[in-house]
């Protein structure tokens, strides 16, 4: 049986932590920890046995790294399969994990399935409690454990190891209708400000920046470092942050913010400073597709530590691919790498 155990234990560590004078970022992985663990212990809790069994698998297991933004059958439990209890668990879990911002993403996405069972030939295939939640491992263990949460155009997957950063990447969002252009979500762009952002920044460079920015006349038709390719971009292309403007870096920070900060505040900020720590300069900008609105374009950001694509080809440029992925991180790989290193546990569930 799933105990309660990590919830005490993680309140009391979150506790001791406020009257020890640690270092801020480990308050922050701390902090971070103890939310997830909590909200995904709190979540198997409200679970008959049955619904456990299919919510949980091994850390070790393969399944933790089949991640995909199609609609096809999952591992896990959906939504649609959870009593009313775990289903609040689940939006907890969700929430303890996510910024408020990225949260209602999430939800939107979930929200579109709805826009598309409306609007499809065959919508009734269309379904937004069709999206499972998974937990790998043991949350109230020592040992390392993660969890998803994953449907069509939703993938977000975290790795937690004690002591280390929280692994959140691949973090995939998509959108489809980009923009709502009818019905009771008329107006809605779940993912209006990466658009915006990202042509800003594009329109707004000088034709010598745009000869190194635009890497093909036209969009590459989806995001490259999809599932079993999150490594497959080596080298950055496009115009480096070292040739921009002032107000041009400051615009492509703004980009990476956007992406980053849907993960909760202290996650984000930890990513953010290992970003920037790596140099802003080394951050390059790719462009492929006409820049003008209306038109069928994707976009780039690539550095050290960051990896951005964001594709906006099908239903005539109205249907979005987005992934964020941390170079050589993936599901947390340099992580557990230092973590086993050193010799901690690895008890698997």
């Amino acid at each position: 049986m799933i105990s309660r155990r990590w919830l005490l234990r993680g309140a009391a560590a979150t506790a001791a932590a406020a009257t020890l004078p640690r270092p801020v970022l480990a308050q922050f992985s701390d902090a971070g920890r103890a939310a997830m663990a909590g909200a995904a212990t709190a979540f198997l809790a409200t679970l008959p046995d049955a619904a456990r069994r299919r919510a949980v698998v091994a850390f070790a297991d393969k399944e933790r790294f089949n991640w995909h933004y199609v609609p096809r059958g999952r591992e896990g439990l959906p939504f649609k399969a959870m009593p009313a209890p775990a289903r609040a668990a689940a939006h907890e879990l969700m929430k303890a994990s996510l910024s408020e911002a990225g949260y209602a993403k999430a939800v939107n996405v979930t929200r579109l399935e709805t826009v598309l069972r409306q609007s499809e030939t065959f919508g009734l295939m269309r379904d937004p409690e069709n999206y499972s939640i998974t937990v790998f491992g043991a949350p109230d263990s020592p040992g390392p454990w993660g969890w998803r949460v994953e449907g069509h155009h939703l993938s977000l997957n975290f790795t937690l190891a004690l002591g280390k950063p929280i692994a959140v990447t691949p973090a995939f969002f998509g959108a489809n209708p980009a923009e709502v252009r009818s019905g009771p979500l008329k107006g809605l762009r779940t993912l209006g400000r990466e658009q915006d952002l990202g042509r800003t920044l594009a329109q707004g460079m000088d034709a010598t920046q745009r000869r190194r920015m635009i890497i093909s006349a036209q969009s590459l038709g989806d995001i490259v470092s999809g599932p079993g390719r999150e490594d497959s971009l080596a080298a950055p292309v496009g115009v480096p942050a070292g040739e921009l403007t002032p107000r041009q870096r400051d615009l492509l920070m703004q980009l990476v913010d956007e992406y980053v900060r849907n993960m909760r505040p202290d996650v984000a900020d930890e990513h953010l400073r290992k970003i920037r720590a790596a140099g802003v300069e080394r951050i390059y900008f790719a462009w492929a597709g006409p820049i003008d609105p209306g038109h069928a374009h994707y976009y780039r950001v690539h550095g050290p530590t960051v990896l951005i694509e964001f594709d906006n080809t099908q239903n005539d440029a109205n249907h979005i691919h987005s992934v964020w992925q941390t170079p050589g991180n993936a599901f947390g790989a340099d992580i557990l790498r230092a973590h086993y290193d050193r010799g901690h546990s690895h008890r698997r569930a």
